[in-house]
């Protein structure tokens, strides 16, 4: 169900929400916590709820996304499209499009949308701003989700999000190497228990998961880490052997290498935005060890 209610109110809006819970029966008590997605544009508005609907599976929620559609427009209004059961997973979605004036008051039209005594989430899937923490939407969540990924440059985002990083914040570029560290440590949890002398994290330049795996290694080992440009690949060297992890850039399979040993063929898919999504709802205290990697990004060389 997609109810259209152009040139309106937040009043009205709540009204509609409340006559057809009533109709339906339906409540809200089952909802988790309500995810706000905030967006410059429509460009991703379509792929970020529906990422939204498929965490929602797992995490039940309001989902309210706002859209600065035009900030520039000489009168300040409302629309908003109210989407619920099919067209809305395991969810209640509100799209807000706010022109004007209005536009730089998203969080006061937000406010009325909150579902009481339940946390709040921020979600920027494109551009976010240098300090969510601070932000007037981000000041409402207990968690901060940005995605380094959509940006314009996705490596200065990735860096930049260390000097407005606050206790609560993380990025998406964090959960897409969960796996990658995860066999990472895995491997190294093996004979011989040696300390890695040095590291190279090497693939596209515009991928920040990379750089953000790098800033995790720099943090962790006292040698040197490299980020370059070319195939996909981690290797960490110690004084006996190298480990490398490795997979096609489009490719699902990843190899786990060790000097003097067989490779092994591991699954490792690119993950994508609703399961990383799902990962980060899954927790809403400070992730201090994303806060370690983002301060290892300044010791990171690249090449």
């Amino acid at each position: 169900m997609i109810i259209e209610l152009p040139n309106t109110t937040t009043t009205a809006i709540n009204k509609k929400l409340n006559a057809i819970r009533e109709q339906v029966g339906a409540a809200t008590t089952g909802r988790v916590l309500t995810l706000i997605i905030a967006l410059e544009t429509d460009a991703l508005l379509d792929e970020s709820i529906a990422a939204a609907n498929i965490a929602s599976q797992e995490h039940p929620s309001r989902v309210i996304a706002v859209v600065s559609s035009d900030p520039d427009a000489g009168e300040s209004r409302l629309d908003a499209e109210v989407r619920m059961f099919g067209d809305a997973g395991a969810s209640e979605v509100v799209v807000l499009r706010l022109y004007g004036p209005l536009a730089g008051h998203a969080d006061a039209v937000v406010v009325p949308f909150l579902l009481p005594d339940i946390p709040v989430v921020a979600w920027w899937p494109d551009v976010a701003p240098v300090a969510p923490a601070t932000d007037p939407l981000g000041a409402l969540a207990l968690r901060r989700i940005t995605d380094a990924t959509n940006a314009p440059d996705p490596r200065a985002a990735i860096n930049s999000r260390r000097d407005g990083y606050t206790a609560g914040d993380t990025d998406l570029s964090w959960s897409r190497i969960t796996y990658w560290r995860a066999l990472l440590a895995s491997a190294l949890d093996q004979p011989p228990f040696e300390p890695i002398r040095s590291a190279v994290v090497s693939g596209l330049a515009t991928e920040p998961a990379l750089d953000i795996l790098a800033g995790w290694l720099a943090s962790r080992i006292d040698g040197p880490v490299r980020r370059a440009v070319g195939e996909l690949k981690i290797e960490l060297t110690r004084d006996s052997e190298t480990v490398a992890l490795s997979r096609p850039q489009d490719g699902v399979t990843a190899t786990l290498s060790r000097t003097g040993r067989p490779a092994a063929l591991v699954p490792l898919p690119r993950r994508v935005t609703a399961e990383c999504l799902a990962e980060d709802l899954r927790r809403l205290d400070a992730d201090v060890i994303y806060g370690a990697a983002l301060t290892g990004l300044e010791e990171v060389e690249y090449l």
